[in-house]
């Protein structure tokens, strides 16, 4: 996917695709793990939909859930939920800084021969 060491770095244009490769993969990925958590905090919990959303997008953004779960059906998920979105947020991180590490990198490590 990415140009070797002997290749020249690609131009800024594929360079800014590239980019916006990874982060549509990423918001994918997050719009993804929120449906996820949604789904799972109206059928543990029987929040409503907004209540389920606020509660998601709390846990993917790291802050915690606002409705502490009553049920203990609500409760293992909201605890394997906790720990998947910690997965998530690394994830994400390295879809997004990938190409911008590996672009630096590449300038410093790029042979011209």
């Amino acid at each position: 996917m990415y140009e070797s060491r002997t290749e020249a770095p690609i131009p800024t244009r594929h360079f800014a695709a590239r980019l916006l490769l990874h982060f549509a993969i990423a918001l994918a990925l997050l719009l993804g793990s929120l449906g996820i958590g949604i789904l799972g905090y109206m059928l543990s919990e029987g929040l409503s939909l907004v209540d389920a959303f606020l509660n998601s997008a709390m846990l993917l953004g790291g802050m915690g859930p606002v409705n502490p779960p009553q049920t203990v059906n609500g409760k293992i998920f909201a605890g394997v939920y906790a720990l998947y979105c910690g997965l998530i947020f690394i994830v994400s991180a390295a879809l997004l800084f990938t190409p911008l590490v590996h672009r630096i990198m590449h300038r410093f490590h790029w042979e011209t021969d």
